[in-house]
């Protein structure tokens, strides 16, 4: 790996206009495709993500190994409300995980977010399972660099391949109309849902121009146009059947109540939506505190318990108990105050960074606070995990700058089952999410000398 790294850093130091050039060619196309986060380019270094073929090889078996405990927890959660209650569930959305999606898979597409502490240690620190975004920006960066001139130079040493995720976004939603329909086979009309003014509206485009492409018709919908008529979910004319969902669950009934159109078509078996409602229990982030925590531990297989062990962080909801911690028992809540430089502090039910709390960077008063405001609304309290660094180059201002970020590696999962693409994000801050506005999107390739 860290040969193929400066291989490439070297060809852009060469002296030669190649790094000129190659910013030139990345800044043109990005414009040109609209891969843009709001005004922004999506990305903003020469250099893609490269994975090596044993990193990828323990990224794709921990996926496999970790899913099926991932499946069983939520069957468990589904079927007894009384376990379903330590992933912190609100009133409105027990009402939503009522109705049969018409297929038995929560979340048919997803995304972990883990980080590689090291070349064998593999942390998984979320796992979005509602609105998993970047699918599209990945493979279209991916696309993009093999039309950099850098690029194009370090293929003649190494031999690089894409790790696409947009098929098995798609794979995962047709497969699981066909189950909705049953023996019907009518093609599906899909709608992008999401609200207009958000910063990802770019990425719904690439998603419709990908779906056209493979012969699906599609339109980009914002829940505000549609109604629910005549047993039908319309947009204007257009007769939506599957609902690509980006929209958060918990905005749109926010802003649309509970029987906004979408939800009465849902029920209603009027449309097929993935993900479903029923994502909402493993989108949670108890969802790995009920993963790791010891009175759950007789859920799961030796070989799964071993996997949580090595790769989920420990991570416990934040309420007055007595738990361990490495074998342990303490006094959750002082131990918690005490301990603020090795733990971080998540909202429940949240994206892009929102409400996260690194007890490292705040004082103590501020941390107790913190705690404070955990306890009386549903939050984890998750151990750091050691960030890791890559040196990822720009040019700026007529010169090549070589920095250190930091970067997360994010697998997509089709149909709960395989992992399917990844995506990668850089940042110069801790809290690497581009959505929270301090970070980059990389396109994520497969790396080895020829």
């Amino acid at each position: 790996m860290s040969d193929a790294i400066s291989c490439y850093h070297d060809l852009l130091a060469s002296g030669s206009a190649l790094a000129a050039d190659s910013q030139a060619a990345l800044e043109k196309v990005q414009q040109l495709r609209g891969l843009l986060f709001g005004t922004r380019p999506v990305c903003t270094v020469l250099r893609p993500r490269f994975l090596t073929p044993a990193q990828y090889r323990l990224l794709h078996d921990t996926v496999s190994t970790l899913l099926p405990a991932f499946q069983t927890m939520y069957d468990r959660a589904l079927a007894d409300p009384t376990f379903r209650q330590q992933f912190r569930v609100l009133d409105w959305e027990e009402q939503l995980l009522g109705i049969d999606p018409g297929f038995p898979d929560p979340s048919p597409t997803s995304r972990f977010d883990t980080f590689f502490a090291s070349d064998d240690e593999l942390l998984f620190t979320e796992f979005n399972t509602e609105t998993p975004a970047g699918a599209g920006y990945s493979d279209a960066l991916a696309e993009l660099f093999y039309g950099v001139p850098v690029f194009q130079e370090f293929q003649r040493r190494f031999r690089v391949n894409p790790i696409p995720a947009k098929p098995g976004v798609l794979h995962a939603l047709t497969d699981s109309f066909k189950q909705w329909q049953g023996h019907v086979s009518d093609a599906p009309r899909i709608a992008i849902l999401d609200w207009r003014e958000v910063p990802t509206f770019s990425e719904f485009v690439l998603f419709y121009d990908y779906f056209k492409a493979m012969g699906i018709e599609a339109r980009i919908v914002d829940p505000r146009e549609v109604e629910y008529r005549d047993g039908k979910l319309m947009a204007g004319d257009y007769h939506i059947t599957l609902i690509y969902k980006r929209v958060l669950i918990s905005e749109l009934v926010e802003r649309g109540g509970i029987d906004h159109p979408v939800v009465q078509a849902v029920r209603d078996r009027a449309v097929c939506m993935v993900n479903s409602f029923r994502c909402k229990i493993l989108f949670k982030k108890a969802s790995l505190a009920v993963l790791s925590d010891e009175r759950n531990a007789a859920l799961f297989t030796p070989s799964q318990l071993a996997a949580i062990a090595r790769h989920i962080p420990w991570t416990r909801v934040m309420e007055a108990r007595k738990t361990t911690i490495d074998g342990v028992e303490i006094d959750l809540v002082p131990w918690a105050s005490a301990n603020k430089d090795r733990l971080v502090l998540k909202p429940n039910d949240d994206y892009g960074g929102k409400g996260i709390v690194l007890g490292w960077l705040v004082d103590q008063r501020a941390w107790d606070d913190a705690i404070q405001t955990a306890l009386a609304l549903p939050y984890v309290v998750q151990q750091k995990v050691k960030l890791p660094y890559e040196a990822f180059p720009s040019f700026e201002n007529n010169s090549l700058h070589v920095l250190d970020r930091m970067l997360d590696t994010n697998p997509y999962v089709a149909f709960g089952a395989f992992m399917h693409g990844c995506l990668t994000r850089i940042s110069t801050e801790e809290l690497v999410n581009v959505t929270a506005g301090g970070g980059s999107t990389v396109p994520t390739f497969l790396v080895e000398p020829r």
